[in-house]
């Protein structure tokens, strides 16, 4: 079965709102274990958040999750937007 790498980012949060999100949703994303090698960070304008699972080929089930988690997490006070950057396959031995 293919491993899927996936990177999604979320915009539209102010530094302050972000500050504790990247640990806050590695944290969450430690209880779903059919998502591996979870990492987020913030770059101070975009979150961005990559994994890896062997189900999701075009990226919307882990997008799903995400927009769940930080919405859960984070108090934005503005409107914030999701996108699928990239979905490649994971070349095996990797």
């Amino acid at each position: 079965m293919p491993l899927y790498h996936t990177t999604l980012t979320c915009a539209g949060l102010t530094d302050a709102e972000a500050a504790d999100a990247p640990a806050d949703i590695e944290e969450e994303f430690r209880q779903r274990p059919w998502h591996q090698n979870v990492r987020c960070r913030w770059d101070g304008r975009l979150l961005w958040l990559e994994a890896h699972n062997d189900y999701d080929e075009d990226g919307e089930a882990l997008l799903d999750e995400f927009r769940d988690v930080v919405i859960a997490c984070v108090r934005a006070s503005e409107t914030i937007r999701f996108e699928i950057v990239s979905v490649r396959p994971v070349p095996i031995g990797a």
